[in-house]
């Protein structure tokens, strides 16, 4: 995606949490990196503090842990969707999970120096730390929802409603991922897809 380009669909993007005047903007816009990630490549690794927030524009990524040798899949993120292991980047502390591209992704960055940058900036610090609680706040949000899934719903609601997003995640996602992401196993989830079929 051309630079330019990139930056009109990463405004539009943040515009649910905040938005720029053209000054504003401007000076915002100074403080942007672009990064791309091959399919496999890591957003974020255990043990290595996470500095970027990302937004993407192309591509999807998957939040991870390893357990017992296994991958256990947690989270996904996709195009106009925001990516971080964002308590590694508030308390520079390392993170604790993996964040790994599940295709070629690109995304505009905001590194932490350049975030520390435009909060010592008096014309964005207001909207910057706006930016940043409404960020934890998403986090915070995701966070409960699902963990509010697992506690009232079964696995197959949980799967009828990732059908009800609207996005390609099944199509996309390989199955044994979409099964960890359901806290399922993947011979579950086929007896899943099969009974929703048959009721079709």
């Amino acid at each position: 995606m051309e630079t330019g380009e990139a930056l009109v669909v990463f405004r539009k993007g943040i515009s649910k949490f905040i938005e720029f005047n053209e000054a504003e903007w401007d000076m915002v816009s100074r403080h942007l990196d672009f990064k791309k990630l091959k399919k496999k490549g890591y957003f974020a690794e255990p043990g290595i503090v996470c500095s970027e927030i990302g937004f993407v524009l192309t591509g999807s990524v998957r939040y991870f842990n390893i357990k017992d040798g296994e991958e256990i899949t947690g989270y996904f993120s996709f195009e106009n969707e925001l990516v971080s292991s964002y308590r590694s980047f508030l308390t520079r502390q390392p993170s604790l999970n993996y964040v790994q591209a599940l295709e070629d992704t690109e995304l505009v960055i905001i590194t932490y120096k350049s975030m520390q940058a435009m909060l010592a900036n008096p014309a964005l610090a207001y909207k910057m730390e706006r930016f940043g609680r409404l960020v934890a706040e998403y986090y915070l949000i995701c966070y409960e929802e699902r963990m509010s899934s697992f506690i009232t719903k079964t696995p197959e609601e949980r799967y009828l409603d990732l059908l009800n997003t609207g996005r390609d995640i099944i199509q996309r996602m390989p199955q044994h991922y979409i099964a960890h992401f359901l806290g399922i196993t993947p011979v579950s989830l086929s007896r899943i897809r099969r009974r929703i079929m048959k009721a079709a």
